[in-house]
Order: C-alpha cells, then sequence, then structure tokens
C-alpha cells in the first residue's frame, strides 16, 4: 500500500483543484482519498507530496516509438517534394531496416522518454515489414521493462505486397491471443489495437481482412486518415467515396476506432466519426514538421485526443503546440479544450482496459503523476488550463506511478539508463547504415 500525503490534486477535465488531500493506492487501483487519512492505513511506503501536484496519467494517444532512433538520423534520406516522398524516402525506408534489436531499443528508448515527460500512456503504431512476427510482443517487452502502459497495433498494409500484409494480420492477431490471456491478471499494462496504414495503401481485400479481425477479436482499428490531400483524392478517384465512407462500409467503425491526423476530412467524415462514436487523434507538431496542412474542424469532432506521430512523447510540448497553432489559424480552441483532449486519451484508454482512468477518485486505476510545480500565482479551477498551457512544463515531473508502482522517482529509474542509452545509440547507427544498404 502507497499513501501519497499532503497533496494538490488535479483534475484536467473539468477543471479542478482539490488542496492537501491524501491518497491511498492498493492493487494498482485508487482506494481512498481524504484529507488527513493517511493514519487509517499502514502504508508500505508513504510520500509526502506537501507544496506539490499530482495529476491523473497523461496519455499520448498516437505514436510511433519504431522512429525513435531516426533523432538526428545520418543516413542518406533523398530530398523530398511532397508528402508522400517523405513517406519513400525516410519513413518507409527506416521501417525497413528495422529488426529485432533496434525495434527493442526503440521501444525502449521512447518508453524512458514518455514516464520523464509524465506521459504514462502511449497508444503505438508499429511498423517494422522485415521484422513482423514477434515484433509487437518486442515492444510489449520494451513497455513493461520501465513500467509504461499502452495500446499496441501493428501497421497493416499492402506497400510490401500480399506477404507482408498477411504476415500483419496475423502478428495482430497472435497478439491479441497473447493480452487475452495477460487479461487474467488485472494489473496488466498493455492492451491492443489493429493497425492500418493509411486507406490509399489498403485495398478493398486487405480492409475486409482488417475489419474481420476486428470484428473477431473485440477491437478498434488504429489507421491513419486524411493526413493529406493525396489520402482523400485517392479514395474519391480509385473507389468514389469520402475516406470514412470507405471505412464505414467494411464496418471498421466502433467507439474504440483510433482514427489519425484527419487534416482533410469532409463533414459528412466527421459526421460518421461522431456517429460512431470514434476517436479522433490531432497530431499539430508532425502536421507542421510534415507541412501537410491544418485541421480546421476539430470543434466539429466528438472526441478529440493528441498524439505526436512519433516526435517524442512530451505531451506538455504537444498540447502548448496544439493551443498555440489553433491561435495561429485563427481557431477557437480555449486552453480548457485542450485539457478536454488529454482527459479523452484516459477515455480512450477506459474503452480498452475496461477500467477507470483519467480521475484520482476511488476506483480509478493509480495512474499518476507528481509534479514539483511552484506556481507564481494562485491557482484555482478558474485558471488551472492556464497554469497548464503556460505554466506547467515536462521540467516539472518529480515522480510518476503506473498501475500502482513508482515507475521514476524524484527523477530517476530504478535501473541503469545510461548503459541502455550507450546500446540504443550503437543500434541507432547499425539501422543507419543498413537504411543506406536498401539504396
Amino acid at each position: 500500500m502507497l499513501v501519497l500525503k499532503n497533496a494538490n490534486i488535479i483534475q484536467f477535465y473539468p477543471p479542478l483543484i482539490r488542496e492537501n488531500v491524501d491518497v491511498v493506492l492498493d492493487g494498482g487501483f485508487i482506494v481512498d482519498f481524504g484529507k488527513s487519512i493517511s493514519n487509517k492505513y499502514h502504508a508500505t511506503k508513504t510520500i509526502d507530496l506537501a507544496d506539490k501536484y499530482i495529476s491523473p496519467g497523461i496519455v499520448c494517444s498516437h505514436n510511433h516509438f519504431y522512429s525513435a532512433l531516426a533523432r538526428g538520423i545520418q543516413a542518406d534520406i533523398k530530398p523530398s517534394q511532397d508528402f508522400i516522398g517523405i513517406l519513400k524516402n525516410l519513413w518507409w525506408k527506416l521501417d525497413r531496416a528495422l529488426d529485432e534489436e533496434t525495434l527493442y531499443y526503440s521501444g525502449l528508448v521512447g518508453a524512458l522518454e514518455a514516464i520523464k515527460a509524465g506521459t504514462t500512456s502511449v497508444i503505438d503504431h508499429n511498423a517494422s515489414p522485415s521484422f513482423i512476427k514477434g515484433s509487437l510482443n518486442t515492444i510489449k517487452n520494451s513497455f513493461e521493462k520501465v513500467g509504461l502502459r499502452g495500446i499496441l497495433a501493428y501497421e497493416i498494409t499492402d506497400r510490401n505486397g500480399e506477404k507482408g500484409m498477411m504476415d500483419a494480420v496475423e502478428e495482430s492477431k497472435e497478439f491479441c491471443k497473447t493480452i487475452a490471456k495477460g487479461k487474467k491478471n488485472v494489473s496488466h499494462l498493455i492492451e491492443s489495437a489493429i493497425g492500418a496504414h493509411a486507406p490509399f495503401t489498403l485495398s478493398d481485400r486487405s480492409l475486409r481482412l482488417i475489419a474481420d479481425t476486428v470484428s473477431s477479436t473485440k477491437s478498434g482499428i488504429h489507421i491513419h486518415v486524411a493526413e493529406d490531400r493525396y489520402d482523400t483524392s485517392f479514395s474519391h478517384h480509385h473507389f468514389g467515396k469520402d475516406l470514412l465512407e470507405r471505412l464505414e462500409d467494411f464496418h471498421l467503425l466502433n467507439k474504440k476506432a483510433i482514427l489519425v491526423h484527419g487534416v482533410y476530412l469532409s463533414d459528412r467524415d466527421i459526421d460518421i466519426i461522431n456517429r460512431h462514436n470514434a476517436y479522433l487523434i490531432h497530431n499539430p507538431r508532425s502536421n507542421m514538421n510534415n507541412s501537410v496542412g491544418y485541421m480546421q474542424k476539430l470543434g466539429r469532432v466528438r472526441n478529440v485526443g493528441l498524439g505526436t506521430d512519433g516526435i517524442g512523447s512530451n505531451m506538455f510540448e504537444e498540447a502548448k503546440i496544439a493551443f498555440f497553432k489553433n491561435s495561429d489559424m485563427g481557431g477557437t480552441l480555449t486552453p480548457n479544450d485542450i485539457l478536454r483532449f488529454l482527459q479523452n486519451g484516459n477515455d480512450l484508454l477506459a474503452r480498452y482496459f475496461n477500467l477507470e482512468f483519467g480521475k484520482i477518485e476511488k476506483g480509478y486505476v493509480a495512474d499518476i503523476v507528481i509534479f514539483d510545480y511552484h506556481p507564481p500565482t494562485p491557482i484555482v479551477n478558474e485558471n488551472l488550463a492556464g497554469h497548464f498551457i503556460y505554466g506547467f512544463s515536462s521540467r516539472d515531473v518529480e515522480t510518476v506511478i503506473v498501475g500502482g508502482n513508482v515507475v521514476y522517482e524524484n527523477r530517476a529509474f530504478p535501473f541503469d539508463v545510461k548503459g541502455l542509452y550507450t546500446k540504443a545509440r550503437q543500434a541507432a547507427q547499425r539501422l543507419w547504415k543498413k537504411m543506406d544498404s536498401l539504396g
């Protein structure tokens, strides 16, 4: 049993502050909270948090940990004139170069940096066409080494041929079976989704196989949609349909559907998303980096989450850019809207884990972040979102708890991190050389 004493509790949405509260954690859950209740319990550990803040865990709702070793990449990358060029010259070259070791260290580095930034859960989307079978278990191992919670998926696509597509379907099915067995343990950290690249790299036959897999596993699809204009024009040209209409025809949309980017979705597409109570994940930094444009219709989408699309897992940076970019584009999002998007990440976890996330209340999963934040002005319910956008930062993350376990305490992990980063740098060099050998 772990007791957090004298904490100032943050609730993201609706914004709420509770001061000087004790929180009791046991068995991976919050079992009690209230003022001056710590003496009622015989804790194995007590952390006094006077003048500190705690929040529910923060969720990155879309990421690509396989890209972690691309930072500062020194491979020979041809100049790209458009988004498709970026995919072909960089990302589809990198994913073909990945093997078991480089994928493991990609996942490990991603998990370490997520936890350090107060991100307790990452919804990941993997692609490693030269290492498909066993790839999701490899990433699962990296998450569990660090203590990070996640929802994992393998990217099904036609771009690596029939065998690559079928192997990806089988990997998805097998991983779902692995996760189903692990659910006997209520503290399991990993869930599974069914990944797919984007509609423009998927035939109707492939979508049918994906739909069968989603149905048989009772999971949800995790897919990029309308990231670039090419995806929408391809759908209209080849199928005479809007993107989401095509996915809906294959019964691929449900409350677990994770639809990513959506920069060029039509009004009808958005209506379809809302009708199925599905999720759209906004990735503003990635969209800016790839020059694909800006999603102007976020206010029309019922469920919006925030992701990074492979640009780290620092959700403070992503949240701030989401707000500032919207303001720059003449949008009307408020800081409270951004906190709502973050809260939606926890709601998405609840749909997959069938547990309660995102609040510090009895019965909720004990994913908690402790902040050493010293506000220069008072924090109240009405200005909490303003403090989050203009004040709070990953530098304030002091301790992280996932499933009731302290995985990062006083800005340190309970194992040697330096050695892991040394091995990751060696793996990165090997990965870059392999990319060059692919031509």
